[in-house]
Protein backbone atom coordinates (compact mmCIF):
# COMPACT_ATOMS: atom_id res chain seq x y z
CA UNK A 1 0.00 0.00 0.00
CA UNK A 2 2.02 3.11 1.23
CA UNK A 3 5.22 3.91 1.87
CA UNK A 4 8.25 6.66 1.26
CA UNK A 5 6.74 9.90 0.28
CA UNK A 6 7.00 11.70 -3.06
CA UNK A 7 6.20 15.66 -3.75
CA UNK A 8 3.58 16.30 -5.90
CA UNK A 9 3.52 20.12 -6.81
CA UNK A 10 3.54 22.17 -3.63
CA UNK A 11 2.08 18.40 -1.59
CA UNK A 12 4.22 15.30 -0.46
CA UNK A 13 2.61 12.69 -1.90
CA UNK A 14 0.65 9.87 -0.34
CA UNK A 15 -0.96 6.49 -1.41
CA UNK A 16 -4.33 4.79 -0.16
CA UNK A 17 -5.62 1.08 -0.76
CA UNK A 18 -8.80 2.95 -0.61
CA UNK A 19 -8.77 2.66 -4.56
CA UNK A 20 -11.23 0.39 -4.39
CA UNK A 21 -13.52 3.46 -3.64
CA UNK A 22 -12.83 5.17 -7.07
CA UNK A 23 -13.41 0.97 -9.13
CA UNK A 24 -16.85 1.35 -6.98
CA UNK A 25 -18.12 4.92 -8.11
CA UNK A 26 -16.65 3.65 -11.89
CA UNK A 27 -19.40 0.66 -11.26
CA UNK A 28 -22.24 2.54 -10.58
CA UNK A 29 -24.62 3.71 -13.01
CA UNK A 30 -25.84 7.85 -12.48
CA UNK A 31 -29.31 8.43 -11.93
CA UNK A 32 -29.21 11.36 -9.74
CA UNK A 33 -26.96 14.05 -8.49
CA UNK A 34 -26.69 13.65 -4.80
CA UNK A 35 -24.63 15.45 -2.17
CA UNK A 36 -23.35 14.87 1.14
CA UNK A 37 -25.78 16.51 2.77
CA UNK A 38 -27.61 14.61 5.40
CA UNK A 39 -25.08 11.62 4.74
CA UNK A 40 -25.11 9.27 7.08
CA UNK A 41 -21.49 8.75 9.11
CA UNK A 42 -21.02 5.66 11.33
CA UNK A 43 -18.40 7.05 14.31
CA UNK A 44 -16.49 4.00 15.75
CA UNK A 45 -16.49 3.73 19.44
CA UNK A 46 -12.87 5.18 20.70
CA UNK A 47 -13.43 3.03 24.34
CA UNK A 48 -15.56 0.79 23.42
CA UNK A 49 -15.83 -2.80 25.00
CA UNK A 50 -14.22 -5.57 23.50
CA UNK A 51 -17.55 -7.39 22.61
CA UNK A 52 -18.99 -6.94 18.86
CA UNK A 53 -21.65 -4.22 19.41
CA UNK A 54 -23.14 -2.49 16.74
CA UNK A 55 -22.31 0.89 15.41
CA UNK A 56 -25.01 3.82 16.14
CA UNK A 57 -25.43 5.46 12.95
CA UNK A 58 -25.88 9.47 13.06
CA UNK A 59 -27.46 11.56 10.45
CA UNK A 60 -26.32 14.81 10.33
CA UNK A 61 -26.95 17.50 7.94
CA UNK A 62 -24.16 20.55 7.44
CA UNK A 63 -25.22 21.91 10.18
CA UNK A 64 -24.21 19.96 13.36
CA UNK A 65 -24.09 20.91 17.00
CA UNK A 66 -21.59 20.11 19.55
CA UNK A 67 -22.07 16.80 21.58
CA UNK A 68 -23.10 17.14 24.71
CA UNK A 69 -19.50 15.94 26.05
CA UNK A 70 -16.66 17.24 24.99
CA UNK A 71 -14.19 14.94 26.49
CA UNK A 72 -12.68 12.68 24.02
CA UNK A 73 -12.16 9.78 26.16
CA UNK A 74 -16.46 9.40 26.20
CA UNK A 75 -18.13 6.96 23.95
CA UNK A 76 -18.19 8.17 20.64
CA UNK A 77 -21.43 5.99 20.07
CA UNK A 78 -23.32 8.19 22.52
CA UNK A 79 -22.66 11.74 20.36
CA UNK A 80 -25.34 13.04 18.98
CA UNK A 81 -25.85 15.21 16.14
CA UNK A 82 -29.08 17.79 14.81
CA UNK A 83 -29.88 18.08 11.41
CA UNK A 84 -30.64 21.93 9.44
CA UNK A 85 -32.23 22.33 6.57
CA UNK A 86 -30.15 25.46 5.95
CA UNK A 87 -27.92 25.02 2.99
CA UNK A 88 -24.78 27.02 3.81
CA UNK A 89 -22.44 25.79 6.90
CA UNK A 90 -20.81 28.38 9.61
CA UNK A 91 -17.49 27.17 10.03
CA UNK A 92 -18.16 26.62 13.75
CA UNK A 93 -20.92 24.23 13.25
CA UNK A 94 -19.02 21.54 10.90
CA UNK A 95 -18.59 17.96 12.73
CA UNK A 96 -16.54 18.87 15.91
CA UNK A 97 -15.39 15.60 15.71
CA UNK A 98 -13.42 15.94 12.68
CA UNK A 99 -12.62 19.67 11.83
CA UNK A 100 -8.92 20.49 11.84
CA UNK A 101 -7.97 16.87 11.49
CA UNK A 102 -6.07 15.00 8.34
CA UNK A 103 -8.10 12.19 7.27
CA UNK A 104 -6.66 9.21 5.28
CA UNK A 105 -8.95 7.98 2.48
CA UNK A 106 -9.66 4.70 1.87
CA UNK A 107 -11.46 1.22 2.30
CA UNK A 108 -10.02 0.26 5.78
CA UNK A 109 -10.67 -3.19 5.05
CA UNK A 110 -7.88 -5.48 6.18
CA UNK A 111 -6.17 -2.59 8.39
CA UNK A 112 -2.87 -3.72 6.47
CA UNK A 113 0.40 -2.18 7.00
CA UNK A 114 -0.42 -0.51 3.80
CA UNK A 115 -3.46 1.22 5.75
CA UNK A 116 -1.34 1.48 8.63
CA UNK A 117 1.48 3.42 6.55
CA UNK A 118 -1.67 5.66 5.88
CA UNK A 119 -2.47 6.54 9.01
CA UNK A 120 1.02 7.03 10.11
CA UNK A 121 1.83 10.14 7.39
CA UNK A 122 -1.63 11.43 8.71
CA UNK A 123 -0.78 11.38 12.19
CA UNK A 124 2.82 13.68 11.30
CA UNK A 125 0.69 15.91 10.28
CA UNK A 126 -1.95 16.92 12.65
CA UNK A 127 -4.89 14.15 14.75
CA UNK A 128 -5.32 11.10 12.26
CA UNK A 129 -8.63 10.15 11.06
CA UNK A 130 -9.89 7.00 8.79
CA UNK A 131 -12.44 7.78 6.82
CA UNK A 132 -14.01 5.03 4.24
CA UNK A 133 -17.20 3.95 2.98
CA UNK A 134 -19.72 1.37 4.16
CA UNK A 135 -22.92 -0.25 2.82
CA UNK A 136 -20.28 -0.74 -0.73
CA UNK A 137 -22.17 -4.06 -1.29
CA UNK A 138 -25.47 -3.66 -0.06
CA UNK A 139 -25.50 -0.62 -2.28
CA UNK A 140 -24.21 -2.63 -5.44
CA UNK A 141 -25.96 -6.08 -4.87
CA UNK A 142 -22.37 -8.29 -4.05
CA UNK A 143 -22.58 -11.09 -2.46
CA UNK A 144 -22.40 -11.03 1.47
CA UNK A 145 -18.66 -12.29 2.82
CA UNK A 146 -17.11 -12.20 6.25
CA UNK A 147 -14.78 -9.49 6.94
CA UNK A 148 -10.70 -9.82 7.06
CA UNK A 149 -11.15 -8.29 11.04
CA UNK A 150 -14.07 -8.46 12.84
CA UNK A 151 -16.36 -4.82 13.53
CA UNK A 152 -15.43 -5.50 17.15
CA UNK A 153 -11.86 -6.03 16.91
CA UNK A 154 -10.94 -3.17 15.02
CA UNK A 155 -10.38 -0.67 18.36
CA UNK A 156 -7.62 -2.90 19.39
CA UNK A 157 -5.75 -2.75 16.16
CA UNK A 158 -6.34 0.93 15.66
CA UNK A 159 -4.37 1.03 19.88
CA UNK A 160 -1.75 -0.78 18.51
CA UNK A 161 -1.51 1.52 15.93
CA UNK A 162 -0.67 4.57 18.58
CA UNK A 163 2.96 3.13 18.38
CA UNK A 164 3.49 4.43 15.00
CA UNK A 165 1.56 7.29 15.43
CA UNK A 166 3.09 9.65 17.95
CA UNK A 167 1.20 7.79 20.76
CA UNK A 168 -2.02 9.01 19.06
CA UNK A 169 -4.49 6.47 17.93
CA UNK A 170 -6.34 6.82 14.86
CA UNK A 171 -10.11 7.08 14.75
CA UNK A 172 -12.36 5.95 12.12
CA UNK A 173 -15.20 7.46 10.58
CA UNK A 174 -17.47 5.71 8.39
CA UNK A 175 -19.32 7.28 5.59
CA UNK A 176 -22.94 5.17 4.13
CA UNK A 177 -21.49 5.07 0.37
CA UNK A 178 -25.27 5.50 -1.24
CA UNK A 179 -24.98 9.00 -0.09
CA UNK A 180 -21.45 9.43 -1.76
CA UNK A 181 -21.83 7.31 -4.88
CA UNK A 182 -22.18 9.81 -7.56
CA UNK A 183 -20.15 12.32 -6.07
CA UNK A 184 -18.06 14.34 -8.65
CA UNK A 185 -14.47 14.60 -7.59
CA UNK A 186 -14.97 18.78 -7.29
CA UNK A 187 -18.01 17.85 -4.87
CA UNK A 188 -16.25 15.27 -3.00
CA UNK A 189 -13.35 17.90 -2.11
CA UNK A 190 -15.86 20.16 -1.49
CA UNK A 191 -17.69 18.45 1.30
CA UNK A 192 -14.35 17.33 2.60
CA UNK A 193 -13.53 21.00 3.56
CA UNK A 194 -16.93 22.46 3.93
CA UNK A 195 -19.35 19.86 5.67
CA UNK A 196 -16.17 17.80 7.64
CA UNK A 197 -14.01 20.63 7.71
CA UNK A 198 -11.01 18.87 7.12
CA UNK A 199 -7.91 20.12 7.31
CA UNK A 200 -6.09 18.02 5.09
CA UNK A 201 -5.86 14.44 3.66
CA UNK A 202 -3.77 11.72 2.48
CA UNK A 203 -4.45 9.48 -0.09
CA UNK A 204 -2.05 6.48 -1.97
CA UNK A 205 -0.46 6.71 -4.89
CA UNK A 206 -2.61 4.63 -7.16
CA UNK A 207 -5.79 6.40 -5.55
CA UNK A 208 -9.08 7.23 -7.95
CA UNK A 209 -12.18 9.12 -6.96
CA UNK A 210 -15.10 10.20 -7.98
CA UNK A 211 -18.48 9.01 -10.26
CA UNK A 212 -16.34 6.96 -12.67
CA UNK A 213 -13.35 7.12 -11.20
CA UNK A 214 -12.74 10.58 -12.53
CA UNK A 215 -10.26 11.62 -10.30
CA UNK A 216 -6.33 10.76 -9.56
CA UNK A 217 -4.06 11.41 -7.24
CA UNK A 218 -2.83 14.69 -8.78
CA UNK A 219 -6.68 15.27 -9.42
CA UNK A 220 -6.61 15.34 -5.70
CA UNK A 221 -3.85 17.73 -4.98
CA UNK A 222 -5.52 20.17 -7.46
CA UNK A 223 -8.94 20.37 -5.69
CA UNK A 224 -7.50 20.06 -1.83
CA UNK A 225 -5.22 23.22 -3.55
CA UNK A 226 -8.59 25.49 -4.77
CA UNK A 227 -10.38 24.72 -1.04
CA UNK A 228 -7.50 25.45 1.24
CA UNK A 229 -6.51 21.58 1.99
CA UNK A 230 -3.45 20.12 2.44
CA UNK A 231 -2.52 17.21 0.07
CA UNK A 232 -0.21 14.32 0.67
CA UNK A 233 0.18 11.51 -1.91
CA UNK A 234 2.33 8.55 -0.55
CA UNK A 235 4.12 5.63 -2.29
CA UNK A 236 2.49 2.25 -2.63
CA UNK A 237 4.12 -0.23 0.31
CA UNK A 238 4.90 -2.99 -1.49
CA UNK A 239 4.62 -6.86 -1.17
CA UNK A 240 8.34 -8.14 -0.64
CA UNK A 241 7.11 -11.53 -1.04
CA UNK A 242 5.27 -10.35 -4.60
CA UNK A 243 3.43 -14.01 -4.26
CA UNK A 244 0.82 -13.83 -6.82
CA UNK A 245 -0.57 -16.82 -6.96
CA UNK A 246 -4.20 -16.80 -8.45
CA UNK A 247 -4.28 -13.25 -8.13
CA UNK A 248 -5.63 -11.78 -11.42
CA UNK A 249 -3.14 -10.53 -12.72
CA UNK A 250 -5.66 -8.15 -15.37
CA UNK A 251 -6.45 -6.54 -12.33
CA UNK A 252 -5.36 -2.52 -13.29
CA UNK A 253 -5.20 -1.74 -9.41
CA UNK A 254 -2.92 -4.89 -9.20
CA UNK A 255 0.96 -3.63 -9.51
CA UNK A 256 2.33 -5.86 -6.77
CA UNK A 257 1.52 -3.58 -3.53
CA UNK A 258 -0.41 -4.70 -0.34
CA UNK A 259 -3.48 -4.76 -0.46
CA UNK A 260 -6.60 -6.46 1.24
CA UNK A 261 -6.58 -8.97 -1.89
CA UNK A 262 -3.66 -9.95 -1.13
CA UNK A 263 -4.55 -11.00 2.63
CA UNK A 264 -7.68 -12.72 1.54
CA UNK A 265 -5.64 -14.86 -0.60
CA UNK A 266 -3.24 -15.76 1.69
CA UNK A 267 -6.16 -16.45 4.04
CA UNK A 268 -7.68 -19.04 1.49
CA UNK A 269 -3.81 -20.63 0.66
CA UNK A 270 -3.53 -21.34 4.31
CA UNK A 271 -0.42 -19.22 4.24
CA UNK A 272 -0.20 -17.39 7.97
CA UNK A 273 3.08 -16.37 7.60
CA UNK A 274 2.62 -14.50 4.59
CA UNK A 275 -0.81 -13.13 6.37
CA UNK A 276 1.16 -11.56 9.40
CA UNK A 277 3.81 -10.25 7.05
CA UNK A 278 0.65 -7.95 5.06
CA UNK A 279 -1.03 -7.64 8.38
CA UNK A 280 1.88 -6.04 10.60
CA UNK A 281 0.46 -8.24 13.52
CA UNK A 282 -0.89 -11.96 13.71
CA UNK A 283 -4.71 -12.53 12.53
CA UNK A 284 -7.06 -12.97 15.15
CA UNK A 285 -10.02 -14.82 14.76
CA UNK A 286 -13.25 -13.98 16.58
CA UNK A 287 -15.90 -16.32 17.75
CA UNK A 288 -19.27 -15.21 18.80
CA UNK A 289 -19.99 -17.05 22.45
CA UNK A 290 -23.22 -16.07 23.27
CA UNK A 291 -25.42 -19.24 22.34
CA UNK A 292 -22.55 -21.38 24.23
CA UNK A 293 -25.17 -24.00 23.53
CA UNK A 294 -23.23 -24.41 20.25
CA UNK A 295 -20.15 -25.25 21.70
CA UNK A 296 -18.58 -28.50 23.05
CA UNK A 297 -15.98 -28.49 25.06
CA UNK A 298 -13.96 -31.78 26.52
CA UNK A 299 -10.44 -30.93 28.33
CA UNK A 300 -8.66 -29.42 26.39
CA UNK A 301 -10.69 -29.39 23.38
CA UNK A 302 -13.17 -26.88 22.52
CA UNK A 303 -15.22 -27.06 19.04
CA UNK A 304 -17.92 -24.76 17.55
CA UNK A 305 -19.57 -24.57 13.89
CA UNK A 306 -18.50 -21.70 11.55
CA UNK A 307 -21.64 -19.87 12.02
CA UNK A 308 -19.99 -17.92 15.07
CA UNK A 309 -16.86 -16.65 13.15
CA UNK A 310 -16.79 -12.89 13.01
CA UNK A 311 -14.61 -12.67 10.50
CA UNK A 312 -12.50 -14.59 7.85
CA UNK A 313 -10.86 -17.94 8.68
CA UNK A 314 -7.92 -19.16 6.82
CA UNK A 315 -8.12 -22.58 4.98
CA UNK A 316 -9.07 -25.77 6.36
CA UNK A 317 -6.18 -27.82 7.99
CA UNK A 318 -4.32 -27.77 10.96
CA UNK A 319 -2.69 -24.41 12.28
CA UNK A 320 0.17 -24.89 15.13
CA UNK A 321 1.31 -22.12 17.57
CA UNK A 322 -1.94 -20.33 17.80
CA UNK A 323 -2.99 -18.90 21.08
CA UNK A 324 -6.41 -18.17 22.77
CA UNK A 325 -6.60 -15.23 25.46
CA UNK A 326 -9.13 -16.53 28.27
CA UNK A 327 -9.23 -13.85 31.63
CA UNK A 328 -6.14 -12.50 30.58
CA UNK A 329 -4.59 -15.54 30.50
CA UNK A 330 -2.79 -16.35 27.23
CA UNK A 331 -3.28 -20.58 26.21
CA UNK A 332 -1.34 -22.14 23.34
CA UNK A 333 -2.76 -23.99 20.77
CA UNK A 334 -3.15 -25.49 17.63
CA UNK A 335 -6.42 -24.93 15.52
CA UNK A 336 -8.36 -27.29 13.26
CA UNK A 337 -10.33 -25.54 10.80
CA UNK A 338 -13.17 -28.06 8.36
CA UNK A 339 -15.85 -27.94 6.35
CA UNK A 340 -18.02 -27.05 9.20
CA UNK A 341 -16.56 -26.19 12.37
CA UNK A 342 -13.44 -24.80 14.00
CA UNK A 343 -11.54 -27.06 16.90
CA UNK A 344 -9.16 -25.08 19.29
CA UNK A 345 -6.91 -28.64 21.41
CA UNK A 346 -5.11 -27.01 24.29
CA UNK A 347 -1.40 -28.08 24.52
CA UNK A 348 -1.87 -28.07 28.08
CA UNK A 349 -4.53 -30.53 29.94
CA UNK A 350 -8.15 -29.63 30.68
CA UNK A 351 -7.50 -25.96 29.72
CA UNK A 352 -10.89 -25.06 28.48
CA UNK A 353 -12.61 -27.62 30.24
CA UNK A 354 -14.94 -24.41 32.07
CA UNK A 355 -14.35 -21.81 28.82
CA UNK A 356 -18.48 -22.59 28.70
CA UNK A 357 -19.38 -22.00 32.10
CA UNK A 358 -17.90 -18.01 31.75
CA UNK A 359 -19.49 -15.31 30.64
CA UNK A 360 -17.49 -14.97 28.01
CA UNK A 361 -19.44 -13.39 24.69
CA UNK A 362 -16.55 -13.49 22.48
CA UNK A 363 -13.06 -15.56 21.79
CA UNK A 364 -10.57 -14.12 20.38
CA UNK A 365 -7.92 -16.93 18.55
CA UNK A 366 -4.12 -15.52 17.29
CA UNK A 367 -2.59 -17.14 14.41
CA UNK A 368 1.18 -16.82 14.90
CA UNK A 369 3.59 -17.33 12.43
CA UNK A 370 3.63 -21.02 11.84
CA UNK A 371 7.08 -23.14 11.53
CA UNK A 372 7.79 -24.28 8.25
CA UNK A 373 5.32 -27.31 8.83
CA UNK A 374 2.95 -25.31 11.36
CA UNK A 375 0.23 -26.24 8.69
CA UNK A 376 -1.26 -29.29 7.27
CA UNK A 377 -3.85 -28.35 4.81
CA UNK A 378 -6.62 -31.32 5.03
Amino acid sequence: MLGGSRCISQHCNFHCSAHQFSTILAASTLTSNSSFKNFRIRLRNRNSNSTCLSNKVCDFGVNCVQPKSSDTQSSLLSDTLSQSGTDEEPPSERLPILTGGIVALGKFDALHIGHRELAIQAAKRGIPFLLSFVGIAEVLGWEPRAPIVAECDRKRILSSWALYCGNVMPRELQIDFSKVRYLTPCQFVEKLSKELGVRGVVAGENYRFGYRAAGDASDLVKLCEEYGLEAYIINSVMDTNQISGDLNSNDGKERGQVSSTRVSYALHKGDMKYVSELLGRNHRLILMMEDQEMFTSERNRLSAPKSCLLNLAPKEGRYENCSVLIDKNVIPCRVIVDTTDIHLESYEVASFSCITSQDLKILGIDFGSPELDGVQIL
